[in-house]
């Protein structure tokens, strides 16, 4: 459930990004760099919402999504914008076109396929998202 929160989060970040940054005019890098916030502050959102909705305090939930999700979130954009740079097509296409959202699903699908065995190989280390499971 945490690394579903924080994949879905990172997600949601990244294609906003994309999404309020794509326009004719715009900068690659400044698409990228929009998309890796939003995917860092909707990734730990979700899981501090979590925590909160548990009955975690606030600041403890803040210091437990810090420390459980950043190698998730930075192993998942490595690999989301790596697939970008590779593809340079998807990162200029425009936001009607079919090429766009190709991007974005391939790029947030070997995210994904990365980053799961990353969260898998943390957790048996009771790292990562295991310090949010206590929690819960």
């Amino acid at each position: 459930m945490a690394t579903g929160h924080c994949l879905i989060g990172c997600g949601i970040g990244e294609v906003l990004g994309m999404v309020i940054t794509n326009s004719p005019h715009r900068k690659a890098g400044m698409s990228i760099v929009v998309s890796i916030i939003l995917a860092f502050v909707f990734g730990y959102a979700l899981t501090i919402w979590s925590l909160v909705r548990s009955g975690v305090e606030f600041r403890r939930a803040l210091r437990i999504a810090l420390a459980s999700d950043t190698v998730s979130i930075t192993s998942m954009e490595i690999t989301d914008n790596l697939v970008l740079f590779l593809v340079p097509a998807f990162l200029t296409a425009p936001i009607s076109s079919f090429l766009f959202w190709l991007g974005l699903g391939v790029s947030l699908g070997a995210a994904f396929i990365v980053t799961v065995p990353v969260n898998r190989w943390l957790i048996v280390r009771d790292q990562g998202h295991a310090l949010i499971h206590g929690e819960h």
